[in-house]
């Protein structure tokens, strides 16, 4: 406001001092004035000098305005920290935090709802699209993902920017400033590789520092703690039940993602291959599920599974009816030998399994199905693995193709078209990895499959040698089929390393999902009735903003930006 009342006053000061030139303007100016030719240099009075510096200060607070708008959606990088004093103060804060929040989540859903139903314009009559994009914008969805984002900034920021105010820190002694440089003697003759890792610190811009200081001197860590897990538990619950539970889950994981780093990080601990350990770990917990406890997986991750393994269905059923009743249904039986593919050899022996299962009283021979059900094209296990390897290269390559080439064209654009030849071959050289991941996981549970059958087969005919029956337990009990999928894991070392994690986060709460499960069915664990979401949500946002306030940099760049756009330093 102050510099466009300058402005003015330099304007009217410019016009006066024209009129007044003007009207001392001598004979000789005004026979300069009819001129026979144009001239040929442009004459600025200050009557113009002054439009074009009035020009110049509307197009300066045009572009502020822009500016103060685009601070609106987009936050800018070394924003600084709110410093409250009191609690009308934090309300307002947490008010127009949260109305900003809940209206940049309203767009984004609104916008993937719109993006999704314009897809379906094709099936859809065109009497009813109307319907459909009013429905993708103002539908229920929208507004209850903008009130669960909006609500938990809000909450979140009134609890911890309140909490400093009702019950202030009193710091024993002076913390140390990024920007001095500490002067004592015993600090200057350390080198960075004398300094132990668990006292080594990131390397932060001066406002992430001066953020961090901010947080350490009018803050504790619980205030974080209690805030997320308050803001969180209650947030969750905007959501419908049927994605609470997804939510939960990954914000769960997130937070222990965050809490191991700083774990780690602070007491120098590092385990070699430590997303490949996770990796393997939970891909033993889902691959058992798949086979013996189906119902405590995602209904649309075990479909993608059984689709990915390339083998019949059928067969996928008579290894759970093994696994969880000891018996095969006869008409799966019936399934595979209506199969055209079936070759003759592979038909005898479905045959033979079939009259054991048919006779009285009824035989169901060993605990896993025929070899000849699995793959009923070949006979030779050992012909397989190679196969199926291509197979299913084949198969996952489109799908890893559009993971790895969207994001590279929507978030690096710059530099996707500064260099894109460079561009397209990182995008299908990831490629290439990830479908040979996925393809040298299948062909490895594939080749385990057939390996432990064949040696149980071969073990439990000994007559002479006495097998312990653990040693029968690992290639004929159900667990056998979770080791098949603890070696098929170790093929995430094909994949980049940078990947390994997100692949190991991405797995993991379907892993600890079948766990949880797998163990209530059991009794191992108690019943989380209907607050189990809310409690997880809260646990999980706890760990997840303690992180975010304190050492942002232990969690993943993904998840640190999100939290930045939409809740700020404070």
């Amino acid at each position: 406001m102050a510099v466009d009342v300058q402005c003015l006053h330099f304007s009217m000061v410019l016009t006066e001092n024209g009129d007044e030139l003007a009207k001392r303007a001598s004979p000789d100016d005004e026979q300069n004035k009819t001129l026979s030719r144009v001239p040929s240099y442009i004459r600025l009075t200050p009557r113009h000098a002054a439009a074009s510096f009035e020009n110049l200060v509307a197009l300066a607070n045009h572009q502020e305005r822009l500016k103060e708008a685009r601070k609106i959606i987009w936050r800018d990088r070394g924003e600084p920290a709110v410093d409250l004093t009191d609690g009308w103060e934090c309300i307002e804060h947490a008010g127009r935090g949260g109305l900003r929040a809940g209206a940049v989540a309203f767009a984004i859903r609104a916008g993937l709802n719109l993006v999704l139903a314009t897809l379906r314009f094709g099936k859809i009559p065109k009497e009813m699209r109307f319907r459909l994009i009013r429905h993708a914008i103002f539908g229920k969805d929208s507004f209850r993902f903008a009130a669960m984002l909006g609500s938990f900034v809000s909450l979140y920021k009134l609890i911890f920017n309140a909490l400093p105010i009702i019950l202030p820190v009193t710091p024993s002694s002076p913390l140390p400033s990024p920007f001095e440089d500490d002067e004592s003697e015993e600090s200057v003759a350390v080198s960075p590789i004398e300094v132990p890792l668990s006292e080594r610190q990131p390397r932060l811009s001066l406002s992430a520092q001066a953020h961090q200081q901010w947080v350490r001197k009018k803050t504790r860590r619980w205030y974080a703690v209690v805030a997320g897990a308050i803001a969180g538990g209650i947030a969750i619950m905007f959501e419908k039940r049927s994605r609470r539970l997804t939510i939960a889950q990954q914000l769960f994981v997130r937070g222990l993602q965050g809490s191991y780093n700083s774990f780690t990080s602070k007491r120098g601990i590092h385990i070699p291959h430590g997303e490949v350990l996770l990796f393997t770990l939970c891909c033993f917990q889902i691959v058992y599920a798949l086979f013996s406890r189906p119902e405590t997986l995602p209904r649309s991750y075990t479909t993608w599974l059984s689709t990915a393994a390339g083998c019949p269905i059928t067969a996928i059923k008579m290894v759970r009816d093994i696994n969880q009743t000891g018996t095969l249904d006869v008409n799966d039986l019936d399934e595979i030998l209506a199969r055209e593919d079936l070759i003759p050899a592979n038909r005898t022996a479905v045959l033979a399994r079939k009259a054991l299962a048919t006779a009285t009283p009824p035989d169901f021979g060993p605990p896993y199905p025929p070899c000849g059900a699995v793959h009923p094209w070949v006979e030779s296990c050992l012909v397989v693995p190679l196969p199926r390897l291509w197979t299913v290269f084949q198969w996952g390559f489109p799908i890893y193709g559009a993971l790895h080439l969207i994001p590279l064209m929507l978030f690096k654009r710059k530099a996707f078209l500064s260099n894109p030849l460079r561009m397209l071959w990182r995008a299908a050289w990831g490629t290439i990895r990830s479908s040979a991941f996925l393809a040298a996981f299948i062909a490895s549970f594939q080749s385990w499959f057939c390996f432990k059958n064949y040696m149980y087969s071969l073990l439990s005919s000994q007559t002479k040698v006495n097998i312990p029956p653990i040693i029968l337990a690992i290639f004929g009990s159900k667990y056998s089929y979770g080791l098949g999928g603890l070696l098929g894991a170790l093929s995430l070392l094909i994949e980049e390393k940078r990947r390994r994690g997100e692949l190991a986060m991405y797995v993991l709460p379907k892993g600890l999902e079948s766990a949880w499960l797998t163990a209530r069915g059991k009794g191992w664990v108690f019943r989380t009735g209907e607050f189990g979401e809310m409690i997880l949500t809260a646990i999980g946002m706890g760990m997840v903003m303690s992180t975010y306030q304190n050492e942002p940099q232990h969690l993943s760049g993904l998840v640190r930006r999100i939290l930045y756009q939409f809740i700020g330093p404070n």
